[in-house]
């Protein structure tokens, strides 16, 4: 109780007397415009979540970190809308030796599903789309001439049900992934590299489909990539502006991006990509001809946009979870009713609408995984939810998610009461009474 006590006097000294910019420097975020508005991210520190009740939790995360080679990463839960853990481990980038801190940004991959899903259904309950309008065709959501180049009338099927669900006609098995092939279709059409979307789009849509829409799922980043098209022509504004405006800036979230390919475009806190099983390399998507690693120059970040493309810090990621999980703690950006088909294969179908998957015990799941990065976001029907971010990956690529659920289950469920000190409230002027929270046991 003392600890806490002198935690919380800390946090509450730090911040009434503002001294931001000293954080900074302090911290470990190298290059942070002063004057900039500062995401509660990054006035949160390693310390702040040092009890002994989720002690358990370090460990656990430690040990996965030696056992997998990881360099770094970052956790976050939330516990009735309280952000009562968030912690870096690791290192954040091993070319200068940074600590992981919680305001250390991640690239979370197809984690950025969920967040165009929910621009898409926000649309919706705004009266500007339905989730039956047919995409294609001249009575289409997308009718420019540009939208009009292809030859399978079986575009004109297509409904924003479809490529939230991802049975809009694709399947990468068959005809490959074109977000993942724009140096190819630049060659292929002869433009400069690397193709834009429009370009993708133009070359894809020059091709039949391989089946009728509706009537299969196949995984499709592309699918999302035409709802990040969608977002931007129903709401009149860039895609990146939409979900900013209407779904970050409500939350006071101001440090979720969309990312950059290389290396030297990467945001100042923005962790150092690794791979522990050895180094991947690709052609340049710039078209120059090297030869670079993947995760840096290897894929067309900018081209995954809505699909693919976010960075975020795990605590503001977890912010935006606690306002489409359907709890009460804290206002969803969406209706109830809306919130709950979204993870519901009977309303939303097998590819559900952004999450990943959900089970009948009210366990809800996004998975997101790049070369280099992986992030991995849940919902657990008692309150909890938690994120994990880390900047390594494995030999098991994407099937890593699977031993990283496995031990933070278990980890989560060791834990016997939860701190209430509450991180989103950092800018509160007062902390919130040092209490405890009883631990239930999911069922997993």
């Amino acid at each position: 109780m003392f600890k806490k006590i002198i935690i919380f006097i800390a946090l509450s000294l730090f911040f009434f007397f503002g001294e931001i910019a000293m954080t900074f420097s302090d911290k470990g975020y190298p290059g942070m415009i002063k004057d900039e508005e500062i995401p509660f991210s990054m006035l949160i520190d390693n310390q702040y979540s040092d009890f002994d009740e989720t002690a358990v939790i370090d460990r656990s995360v430690q040990s996965f970190l030696k056992k997998w080679k990881i360099e770094g990463a970052s956790v976050a839960i939330t516990k009735d809308e309280h952000l009562v853990y968030a912690k870096g481990f690791g290192t954040a980038n091993t070319e200068t030796g940074e600590e992981m801190k919680p305001g250390h940004l991640f690239r979370i991959a197809s984690v950025s599903k969920l967040i165009t899903a929910t621009a898409i259904m926000k649309l919706c309950e705004d009266g500007l789309l339905g989730l039956d309008d047919r995409v294609f065709g001249k009575d289409g959501l997308l009718n420019d001439p540009d939208f009009l180049s292809y030859k399978d009338r079986r575009y004109e099927e297509i409904t924003v049900r479809h490529l939230l669900n991802h049975t809009g006609g694709w399947s990468a098995r068959y005809s490959g992934d074109p977000m993942f092939s724009s140096l190819y279709i630049a060659r292929k059409m002869d433009i400069e590299a690397p193709a834009d979307f429009s370009s993708v789009l133009e070359f894809t849509m020059g091709r039949r489909l391989n089946y009728k829409p509706g009537t299969r799922y196949s995984y499709s980043n592309f699918g999302y990539g035409i709802l990040g098209e969608i977002v931007a022509r129903v709401s009149g504004m860039d895609y990146q502006d939409y979900v900013v405006m209407n779904l970050m800036k409500p939350l006071d979230i101001h440090d979720m991006h969309l990312g950059r390919s290389f290396y030297h475009e990467k945001f100042p806190n923005e962790v150092r990509y690794h791979s522990s099983a050895g180094i991947m390399t690709a052609y340049s998507v710039d078209g120059s001809g090297e030869k670079v690693p993947i995760y840096y120059g290897g894929n067309n970040i900018e081209l995954l946009g809505p699909a693919g493309g976010w960075i975020a810090s795990a605590p503001e990621l977890i912010k935006f979870l606690t306002a489409v999980d359907g709890f009460s703690g804290q206002p969803d950006l969406l209706r109830p009713l809306t919130v709950l088909q979204m993870p519901n294969p009977e309303v939303s179908g097998q590819g559900l609408f952004g999450w990943r998957g959900s089970n009948k015990y009210g366990t809800w799941w996004r998975t997101g995984y790049l070369t280099g990065s992986s992030a991995l976001v849940v919902r657990q029907e008692n309150g909890l939810n938690w994120v994990v971010m880390m900047n390594t990956s494995t030999y098991k690529h994407s099937r890593i998610h699977r031993y990283v659920s496995g031990m933070m289950f278990s980890a989560v469920n060791r834990v016997q009461s939860w701190p209430t000190i509450d991180l989103f409230e950092t800018y509160a002027e007062q902390p919130h009474p040092i209490t405890e929270i009883p631990a239930t046991n999911p069922k997993l």
